[in-house]
């Protein structure tokens, strides 16, 4: 008996180990999903063509006018600025097909383009769910600390956009220089920001290279990254967007072009016609950054977003977001260019059932698509409007199962098992405890740690607790035990002296 009893300790013990092989890490291959068809995919193409050509972008600041003209763009008489379809497709075969995110650690940079998937978040939340009280309150700058330590645990946010805003910084400024500190001080993933107004960008690029170790050492390896807005729907430019575009792009941050046309509010209702104008909005950014600066990092990020028609609210869960970011992704990788889209948004307040099929729906399809980042698709509630401890944890789970589907399904001639099947039918009649067996249970699958596989009555046993529970007991142990250090006591002390860290 001692002997079964040491064997078996031995067996839960590797079990309970890291596999050897991760089952299911980020970046896996999408792509096999493909709402449109090739003949659709060239529609909607040459549609947004036609808009650019035709009607062209509104609003277009002085500076940016002068540029494209300069590269063949031409003005109607009402001031609107069209694109050529020439100088669109010079464009887009100029762009960056694939670069790096980096990281503060190197291992934890990511590469994008092709049909590699990463999920990572996005937002401007300004209502936090609250860990004790389950109810939402103003977002706080000691939120964003807390989901940026929170979020340096979880492997399957691949990089970290500020998902809050700090309702409790009213100045600009203060508000865009300790929003980047949270970042740099709590992980060393890639990191994402905006800048609420071009003159923040060089000062702030002051407080990178600090962190980069000394002046012009973070234009070499940049690991933050601009979210930027400057199309605004339907197909106009906003100055103080296009404005910070300009700085990024001479302080070398490497950016997010961000196009959100909503669905029968500011894009046609038509699933198409969002899609063709939603498209020439993003083409739009990508001219005009690459006349500012051929081959200059973006991230084609395409988000189409959903409104209910009944009622104006958001419908961030809906089907037809799943579909309309799944084609954008797939419309994205088709012209080449490293792909961003919003998906995995919940309108649910709660961690709930409405949670849990309105982010796995919406994420997953994203992914099957393909879509390079997945932004929006950790720890976002409320339509967008909240941020959840709790929801992190239980989308870094299924973010797991996630890539566990991408991987696929290797066949081999071992895998195939031909052998393991002859062995055990004339054998002992059933695959437990072979060695073909425990190499696949090492290799081909992930075990949850928050999702529960127990039988009723055990369940009851031990507490009868909701997925909830779990994902906030696991949240509160990651902030009361981990604490990165990421900034040096000298860097720390060098960003205090010259900013106003609060």
């Amino acid at each position: 008996m001692a002997t079964k009893r040491s064997g078996r300790k031995s067996k839960v013990a590797k079990r309970a180990a890291k596999p050897v092989f991760d089952p299911c890490p980020p970046g896996q291959m999408g792509g096999a999903y493909k709402p449109l068809s090739e003949t659709d995919l060239r529609a909607i193409y040459h549609t947004s063509l036609k808009l650019l050509d035709h009607l062209g972008m509104g609003e277009v600041p002085i500076r940016l006018k002068r540029d494209l003209l300069a590269n063949g763009a031409r003005e109607r008489p009402d001031g609107r600025i069209q694109m050529p379809p020439t100088m669109v497709e010079r464009c887009i075969e100029s762009a960056a097909k694939e670069l790096t995110l980096y990281g503060r650690d190197p291992a934890r940079n990511i590469e994008l383009g092709g049909n590699r998937v990463y999920f990572g978040t996005g937002g401007a939340a300004v209502q936090t769910l609250d860990l004790e009280s389950g109810l939402y309150r103003p977002s706080t700058l000691d939120d964003l600390h807390n989901f940026t330590r929170l979020q340096d645990r979880l492997a399957n946010v691949a990089w970290f956009t500020r998902c809050c805003i700090a309702t409790d910084v009213p100045d600009n400024f203060d508000l865009d220089v300790n929003t980047a500190y949270a970042l740099m001080k709590n992980t060393d993933k890639p990191v994402a920001t905006a800048f609420t107004l071009a003159e923040h960008v060089a000062p702030i690029v002051g407080m990178l290279d600090i962190a980069a170790g000394g002046e012009g050492a973070f234009r070499k390896q940049p690991f933050l990254k601009a979210h930027i807005s400057p199309v605004i729907s339907p197909m106009r430019f906003a100055e103080d967007a296009v404005d910070v575009v300009y700085a990024c792009i001479r302080h070398g941050i490497p950016m997010s072009c961000i196009t959100a046309a909503q669905a029968g509010a500011t894009a046609p209702a038509t699933l198409a016609g969002f899609l063709a104008q939603s498209l020439a909005e993003t083409l739009a950014s990508l001219v005009m950054v690459n006349v500012i600066r051929p081959g200059f990092p973006m991230v084609f990020s395409n988000w189409p977003l959903v409104i209910d028609l009944r009622t104006g609210a958001f419908a961030g869960g809906s089907g037809e977001t799943a579909l309309l970011n799944a084609a954008s992704a797939q419309l994205s990788n088709w012209l080449g260019l490293p792909s961003g889209v919003a998906s995995s948004m919940t309108d649910a307040k709660a961690i709930d059932a409405q949670y849990g099929a309105e982010k796995g729906m919406t994420s997953l399809a994203a992914a099957l698509a393909g879509a390079n980042l997945i932004y929006e698709s950790s720890g976002m509630t409320a339509s967008l409007l909240g941020a959840s401890f709790e929801g992190f944890v239980l989308d870094d789970e299924m973010h797991s199962n996630t890539y566990r589907a991408l991987r696929g399904i290797e066949v081999s001639e071992a895998n195939l098992g031909f052998d393991a099947i002859c062995a055990a039918i004339l054998g002992e009649g059933h695959f437990l405890g072979t060695q073909h067996t425990y190499a696949a249970m090492e290799r081909d699958y992930f075990y949850p740690s928050l999702a529960d596989r127990d039988e009723p009555r055990t369940w009851a046993l031990n507490g009868a607790q909701t997925a909830w529970d779990r994902a906030k007991a696991r949240a509160k142990e990651i902030l009361e035990t981990h604490h990165p250090k990421i900034l040096s006591d000298a860097q720390d002390r060098a960003i205090r002296k010259r900013f106003n860290i609060l």
